[in-house]
Protein backbone atom coordinates (compact mmCIF):
# COMPACT_ATOMS: atom_id res chain seq x y z
CA UNK A 1 0.00 0.00 0.00
CA UNK A 2 1.20 3.41 -1.08
CA UNK A 3 1.42 6.57 1.34
CA UNK A 4 -1.18 8.18 -0.94
CA UNK A 5 -3.59 4.95 -0.81
CA UNK A 6 -2.98 4.82 2.97
CA UNK A 7 -3.97 8.71 3.08
CA UNK A 8 -7.20 8.22 1.36
CA UNK A 9 -8.41 5.89 3.69
CA UNK A 10 -7.66 7.16 6.71
CA UNK A 11 -8.63 10.75 5.19
CA UNK A 12 -5.61 12.58 5.63
CA UNK A 13 -3.46 13.66 2.95
CA UNK A 14 0.02 12.00 2.07
CA UNK A 15 2.21 14.59 3.64
CA UNK A 16 0.27 13.94 7.08
CA UNK A 17 0.90 9.93 6.49
CA UNK A 18 5.25 11.28 6.04
CA UNK A 19 5.33 13.66 8.67
CA UNK A 20 3.73 10.17 11.14
CA UNK A 21 6.42 8.29 9.65
CA UNK A 22 9.43 10.42 10.62
CA UNK A 23 7.77 11.08 14.17
CA UNK A 24 7.06 14.88 13.25
CA UNK A 25 2.91 14.38 13.91
CA UNK A 26 1.47 14.11 16.63
CA UNK A 27 -1.69 12.32 15.19
CA UNK A 28 -4.82 12.26 17.03
CA UNK A 29 -5.98 8.77 18.42
CA UNK A 30 -8.81 8.36 15.83
CA UNK A 31 -6.16 8.42 13.33
CA UNK A 32 -4.12 5.98 14.74
CA UNK A 33 -6.94 3.40 15.14
CA UNK A 34 -7.72 3.68 11.93
CA UNK A 35 -4.22 2.88 10.62
CA UNK A 36 -4.11 -0.21 12.15
CA UNK A 37 -7.39 -1.08 11.62
CA UNK A 38 -6.69 -0.31 7.76
CA UNK A 39 -3.15 -2.97 8.16
CA UNK A 40 -5.50 -5.22 9.71
CA UNK A 41 -3.24 -5.03 13.08
CA UNK A 42 -3.37 -3.70 16.56
CA UNK A 43 -2.43 -0.17 17.45
CA UNK A 44 0.21 -1.83 19.23
CA UNK A 45 2.30 -3.33 16.28
CA UNK A 46 1.60 0.08 14.37
CA UNK A 47 3.05 2.66 16.52
CA UNK A 48 5.23 2.15 19.63
CA UNK A 49 6.57 4.00 22.62
CA UNK A 50 10.24 4.73 23.54
CA UNK A 51 11.39 6.79 26.86
CA UNK A 52 14.18 9.14 26.18
CA UNK A 53 17.70 8.61 27.77
CA UNK A 54 16.91 11.22 30.70
CA UNK A 55 13.65 9.68 31.52
CA UNK A 56 10.96 12.17 30.29
CA UNK A 57 8.84 10.43 28.03
CA UNK A 58 9.00 10.82 24.57
CA UNK A 59 6.64 9.41 21.65
CA UNK A 60 7.81 7.36 18.99
CA UNK A 61 6.08 6.23 15.52
CA UNK A 62 6.48 3.97 13.27
CA UNK A 63 4.63 2.80 10.69
CA UNK A 64 5.41 -1.05 10.22
CA UNK A 65 4.62 -2.31 6.68
CA UNK A 66 6.31 -5.77 5.23
CA UNK A 67 7.25 -5.98 1.84
CA UNK A 68 6.86 -9.02 0.16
Amino acid sequence: MTQKELAKFVGVSRQTICAIERGNYSRSLEVSFTIADILCTSIEDVFFYEPDIEGEHEFTDGIIVEVP
